[in-house]
């Protein structure tokens, strides 16, 4: 895990892969959880016979918002900026879902800083992200996530 403390730590980064996160595996109830919270029970995601049997994977598979959810869980285990008053998640550039995850498979999250600005005052950080799913050539998904960061001096 690297440690942030300034735009200046952030910036000397610029063009680097910052990290992989650990193995995560999603699970049955994860999927299910999260179709719950977003009330979307499509039958790819939620009834396991029906996927087995009708579906094109073998089994349920995640939803692609799910997997985009987990970011701040894998981008913490990755870099930990401190001297913080405020870090805001501000937005997508762009996400490419490659391949479904499909139920029990175990994802990881690669970092790089694609970019970085100081708008007076404010770092803005672009990290290009990548889901990786065990044992498998295509990630679950490429893009690039900006958060901003209100550091304390």
């Amino acid at each position: 895990m690297i440690i942030i403390h300034n735009h200046a730590e952030f910036e000397s980064y610029l063009g680097n892969v910052l990290g992989t996160s650990d193995w995560h595996t999603i699970d049955q109830q994860q999927i299910n959880q999260f179709a719950d919270a977003t009330l979307d029970h499509q039958w790819i995601h939620t009834d396991p016979e029906r996927a087995k049997s009708e579906g094109p994977f073998g089994g349920t598979i995640a939803h692609g918002y799910l997997t985009v959810s987990l970011l701040p869980y894998f981008w913490h285990q990755i870099a930990d900026v401190q001297n913080l008053k405020m870090e805001i998640n501000y937005g997508i550039e762009s996400m490419k879902f490659s391949q479904p995850v499909v139920v029990d498979s175990r994802v990881r999250l690669i970092a790089k800083l694609s970019a970085i600005l100081n708008l007076r005052g404010v770092t803005k950080a672009t990290i290009g992200v990548t889901m990786e799913i065990e044992g498998q050539k295509k990630p679950a998904y490429v893009g690039e996530v900006v958060f901003l960061y209100h550091f304390k001096d």
